[in-house]
């Protein structure tokens, strides 16, 4: 029987990070730069939260006169992330993000440093992987490119 493998095998390393006092107009920009949908917060070099983009389009929606520039991505993240160790089970993460509705579990080493985000769109890739392997497809036959491609359960 195959070992459940850690989430750090499955995560994107190194994600992008943005400062607790940047403005949402500058998250807007790395977002679409780099076309993800999750931004760890840090104030200094600690996790103080995640911005989404439905965050930011909820908040941008609101802020009417004051526009993107004025609002700051401290007054509009989500407080509390969802933050794991790079060897927690593969299974457990994604169980928390379902039952909890997160669209990402933000990677940490024990003292902090972030490593990685696991997000519903890499849970998505495992899920194709094992698919294609359960019933014996190569991933290209579904369309999907990835990551994870390269990498197996």
């Amino acid at each position: 029987m195959k070992q459940m493998p850690p989430v750090s095998k499955f995560m994107t390393p190194m994600p992008h990070t943005i400062a607790f006092d940047a403005t949402i107009l500058n998250a807007l920009q790395i977002m679409s730069e780099h076309r993800i949908r999750h931004l760890p917060v840090l104030e200094g070099k600690t996790l103080v939260g995640v911005l989404s983009d439905r965050d930011v389009k909820l908040a941008s929606s609101f802020s009417g006169a004051l526009g993107a520039e004025a609002l700051t991505v401290g007054a509009v993240m989500s407080l509390d992330p969802f933050a794991v160790l790079p060897e927690a089970s593969l299974d457990q993460v994604a169980a928390d993000m379902a039952e909890n509705k997160y669209g990402c579990a933000v990677v940490q080493q024990p003292n902090g440093k972030i490593v990685g985000i696991f997000t519903a769109n890499d849970a998505l890739g495992v899920l194709a992987l094992e698919l294609g392997a359960f019933f014996k497809q190569p991933l290209g036959d579904y369309g999907v490119k990835t990551h994870l491609q390269s990498q197996a359960i």
